[in-house]
C-alpha cells in the first residue's frame, strides 16, 4: 500500500514539472489544435433588405362640420355606414336662413319691376326722339342712366338670392368622397355649426379605405440607401398572420423629420376586399444598397463588446484591434468602415478572450 502511494506522488511531481507558460494560441480550441481561418477585406457594396415598422392609414380622411349654424334635424348615417360622394349625411334647420331667403327674393322681385319700368320709359323716349324736338337730350341721358342703374340693382339682388340659397343648401351636409363613417358625435336637436365641436370632436369622421397609405419612417443611416429603383415593398401584419403582401413606393417626403431623424415614405395599398384596417401596424421589408464603396468581411469577424465593435487583424504575430462601424449585412457578410488599407489579415472566427497586442502562435 505504501508503494502505491509513493508511486502516485512521484507521478504528480513529474506532471507538475512538465507544465510551461505559453502565449495565447489561436490554433487551439479546447485541447485540440486546429487551423486558424483568416480573410482579407474586399472592396465592394452590398444590397440587402431592412425590416422597419410601418402603419396603414386611410388614403383620405376628413372631419365633417356644417358650414352654417343650425339645429340637427335628421341624421341619415351612423358609425359604419358606407357612403358615396354627394350622398346626404344629415340635415339641419335654421329658420333665420329661410327668412333671409324670402327677403332676398322679395327684393329681387322689386328690382325686376323697377328695371322693367325704366326699360319701357327709355325705349319710349328713343321712339319719341325720332320726332325732332320732342325729347331733350338731357331726358334721354337720364332715362338711360336710370335703366342701367336698375339693371345693375337687379343683378345685385339676383346674386344675393343665390348667396342665401347657397347658405340654405349648406343645411344639407353631404359626403365629399366615397368612404365609411367611422365616428359619429352628434344627434338630432343638437345646435351645431362650423365652430362647434362635440366634446372637442367633429360631428362625423369619414375615411376612404378602398385604398390605404402604408407609412414607413426610414432612419437617417438608411435614408440615402433605400433602393428607389426597386419600388416594391413587402410587408406582413399580425392581423393577417402567415401572409405576405406587396405594394410600390408612391411618394417620399425627401426630408428628415426632426422628431424622429427619419424620412417618411408612403406606398399605396389596394384594399378592395377590406382585408386591411386603418391603424394596423405592419413590418415592412425594404431593399437598400450601399451608395459608397466599402470593405466587406464575413459577419463572423466582428466582435461586439460593451464598449465598441471591432475586428482582429494579425500583424507581426500579434493581435491588433481595428474599431469599426457596421453597414449593411447580407447573407453572412457585412460592410465595415474603419482604418483599413485592404491588405490586412483578419481573423475569421476570433474569440472574445483575446486582448489587443496579444501574441499569436502559428
Amino acid at each position: 500500500m505504501k508503494n502505491i502511494i509513493a508511486i502516485t506522488i512521484l507521478v504528480l511531481i513529474i506532471l507538475t514539472g512538465c507544465k510551461e507558460n505559453h502565449p495565447v494560441d489561436l490554433e487551439t480550441t479546447g485541447k485540440t489544435k486546429t487551423d486558424v481561418e483568416t480573410v482579407k477585406p474586399e472592396k465592394g457594396n452590398l444590397s440587402s433588405v431592412i425590416k422597419l415598422p410601418g402603419q396603414l392609414k386611410p388614403y383620405e380622411q376628413v372631419d365633417i362640420y356644417p358650414k352654417v349654424n343650425g339645429f340637427v334635424k335628421e341624421m341619415l348615417v351612423d358609425r359604419g355606414s358606407i357612403v358615396h360622394e354627394g350622398q346626404l349625411l344629415m340635415t339641419l334647420e335654421a329658420p333665420e336662413i329661410d327668412q333671409q331667403l324670402q327677403s332676398a327674393r322679395a327684393k329681387l322681385l322689386q328690382s325686376e319691376e323697377a328695371v322693367n319700368a325704366s326699360r319701357d320709359r327709355y325705349y319710349r323716349l328713343i321712339a319719341a326722339s325720332k320726332t325732332s324736338g320732342a325729347v331733350s337730350e338731357l331726358d334721354m341721358v337720364n332715362a338711360r342712366s336710370r335703366y342701367q342703374g336698375d339693371s345693375a340693382l337687379q343683378q345685385s339682388e339676383r346674386a344675393n338670392v343665390s348667396a342665401v340659397q347657397t347658405l340654405k343648401d349648406y343645411l344639407q351636409v353631404k359626403a365629399p368622397f366615397d368612404g365609411v363613417i367611422i365616428e359619429r358625435n352628434v344627434h338630432p336637436g343638437t345646435l351645431t355649426g362650423p365652430n362647434f365641436k362635440m366634446d372637442n370632436k367633429p360631428l362625423l369622421v369619414l375615411q376612404n379605405i378602398k385604398r390605404l397609405r402604408l407609412e414607413v419612417f426610414i432612419p437617417e443611416e438608411y435614408a440615402s440607401k433605400v433602393d428607389m429603383q426597386h419600388k416594391e415593398i413587402s410587408f406582413t401584419t399580425d392581423g393577417l398572420p402567415g401572409q405576405v403582401f406587396k405594394a410600390d413606393i408612391a411618394r417620399s417626403s425627401n426630408s428628415l423629420y426632426d422628431a424622429y431623424r427619419s424620412e417618411a415614405i408612403e406606398a399605396d395599398v389596394l384594399n378592395s376586399g377590406n382585408s386591411f384596417k386603418p391603424g394596423m401596424y405592419v413590418e415592412a421589408n425594404l431593399k437598400v444598397k450601399s451608395d459608397i464603396m466599402s470593405f466587406v468581411l464575413p459577419s463572423s469577424c466582428i466582435i461586439t463588446s460593451t464598449e465598441a465593435k471591432y475586428v482582429i487583424a494579425v500583424k507581426n504575430g500579434k493581435a491588433r484591434f481595428i474599431h469599426i462601424k457596421e453597414g449593411i449585412s447580407n447573407q453572412g457578410t457585412t460592410e465595415v468602415f474603419g482604418d483599413f488599407k485592404g491588405d490586412e489579415v483578419i481573423l475569421k472566427n476570433p474569440g472574445n478572450e483575446l486582448k489587443d497586442g496579444a501574441a499569436l502562435n502559428n
